[in-house]
């Protein structure tokens, strides 16, 4: 199970969830909460480079999202990321560390 810890799948340095996935020794221990987490800082995101679509769901100006994507927030799609119906692809620099399409 060492291979499933946080701590070997993410550089938490690199993500804004860094805090909350902290508190977790595995990706799964931290579901219950991502919503509310993702509610508590989406309204504090950078909007010069975020923008909110929708109830809970923030976009980077950067992102490209497909018109034939669904988007069902709580959400927070970072910067450099494309968003395809039934697909996706992060950037280099994964934001909250987890992605639902």
């Amino acid at each position: 199970m060492e291979n499933a810890k946080i701590t070997n799948l993410y550089n938490l340095d690199e993500t804004i969830a860094k805090e909350y996935l902290s508190q977790f020794t595995y990706p799964w221990e931290a579901l219950a909460g991502i919503s509310d987490f993702i509610k508590e800082i989406g309204p504090t995101l950078d909007p010069e480079i975020y923008e909110k679509r929708g109830e809970d769901i923030w976009v980077a100006k950067s992102a490209t999202v497909f018109d034939s994507a669904y988007l069902h927030g709580p959400l927070i799609i970072c910067e450099d990321a494309e968003i395809r119906q039934c697909a996706f692809r992060c950037s280099r620099r994964s934001e909250v560390g987890f992605t639902t399409v």
